[in-house]
């Protein structure tokens, strides 16, 4: 079976454990990753040197980076429909799936720890409000895509890329600051969060 490394309130171990549900694929968790378990072990660095969570262990078989994860769930126990058929459809959801990790992921720090997580810190007020700026930016962009296709990131269909979105909106809605009203995020955040194997990652989980 499966073991996940990792703590479910981490938005990439989340992104992993409901790819594996998406696909029907079982898996352990082992709680890793502060309060808990430090990844700065020399057990868990020896799995992975960058002392990040998650880490997948598939047999013998070990990996770390949540979005390599993904992919490699669905090359080896997928794609189910997570990948979309159509070359060009699919290329839109490899685009919104790599935005998410990196344009809407740093647009987010640091307002994330100071006003989602609200972790213990001595933050500058003027870098976090830079970030909401920075991050509603972002959250504009995809809300004209979502105006777009009416449904989700790269068409009408669902697809990995939501995974991670869908849990990005997720934490968006978790903040405690001022958003524009965004009706096209809201819906796709009603969509996605109602899926049966997404139902439990939203539900007791911390944005």
């Amino acid at each position: 079976m499966l073991k996940v490394l990792g703590r479910v309130t981490s938005i990439n171990v989340r992104k992993v454990l409901w790819t594996a549900d998406e696909l029907g694929v079982p898996y352990q968790v082992e709680v890793w990753g502060k309060p808990h378990r430090d990844p700065d072990a020399p057990e868990f660095r020896a799995l992975n040197p960058n002392a990040q969570v998650p880490v997948l262990r598939d047999g013998d078989f070990v990996l770390w980076d949540s979005s390599a994860i993904v992919r490699y769930l669905i090359d080896k126990y997928g794609p189910g429909e997570l990948v979309p058929r159509d070359v060009e459809t699919r290329a839109r959801a490899e685009q919104w799936f790599a935005w998410q990790a990196t344009d809407l992921n740093t647009a987010w720090n640091p307002a994330v720890p100071a006003l989602v997580r609200k972790l213990p810190g001595d933050y500058d007020p003027d870098e976090v409000a830079a970030s909401v700026r920075r991050w509603t930016e972002k959250m504009c962009i995809f809300e004209a895509r979502l105006a777009e296709t009416q449904a989700h990131a790269a068409g009408q269909a669902f697809s990995f890329a939501d995974i991670s979105l869908g849990l990005s909106v997720h934490r968006w809605f978790g903040g405690d600051f001022a958003r524009p009203e965004l009706p096209q995020i809201a819906a796709y955040y009603e969509r996605v969060k109602s899926r049966p194997a997404a139902v439990v990652h939203f539900a007791a989980s911390t944005p």
